[in-house]
């Protein structure tokens, strides 16, 4: 009987959706397979010159989150490979902020290409953003979809997270853990 009253553990997860224009964020909480909508909106960078501004402002912005929100992990979408190599490069970038934001806590994260993220929240790996919008408002249970689907988007990389039962990713990014995972990879000073 002491069994029955266990609690049912919660985990919060952070879903990120890179991008150097608009960022998408998405908070939700888990408790066993039931998933709560936090947060989720945009960062907006157009408005901001230069590409070191942008940078700075991801930077704050997420750890504003990870700061409200305290995620036990951070999901982030992989970027797609374009046919635009400084584009890649920008989008590269602002992923490697938002990671180092979650990095600087020690806090896990993991990456997913797009077509997983479809995949794994509608059952199809080329769903549209609008598609991807609808499922999630059935999955988390809000009624007006936003006006910018990167939102949605961050969100869906959570969920995929929660899908994906967190195993997909590497299982530590922080120097700390690769070093106590890995002492014969480390020179001594």
């Amino acid at each position: 009987m002491a069994g029955l009253n266990k609690a049912v553990k919660e985990k919060i997860i952070l879903g990120v959706d890179p991008g150097t224009s608009i960022m998408g964020y998405g908070v939700i909480m888990v408790q066993g397979n039931k998933l709560t909508l936090l947060q989720f909106g945009v960062i907006h960078l157009s408005k901001y010159s230069g590409h070191e501004l942008k940078l700075k402002k991801i930077f704050e912005r997420i750890t504003s989150v990870l700061e409200e929100f305290h995620p036990d992990e951070v999901a982030l979408e992989a970027p797609f490979f374009g046919k635009n190599i400084q584009s890649m490069l920008k989008l590269g970038r602002a992923q490697g902020v938002a990671m180092a934001a979650a990095l600087a806590r020690e806090i896990p994260i993991f990456e997913y290409a797009p077509k997983k993220v479809k995949q794994s929240v509608t059952g199809n790996g080329n769903a549209s953003k609008e598609q991807v919008a609808k499922m999630l408002q059935t999955l988390l249970s809000f009624n007006e979809a936003p006006k910018l689907l990167d939102a949605t988007d961050a969100l869906a990389v959570a969920v995929c997270h929660h899908f994906q039962g967190g195993d997909t990713g590497p299982k530590n990014k922080s120097w700390k853990s690769f070093i106590s995972d890995n002492p014969g990879r480390v020179k001594g000073a």
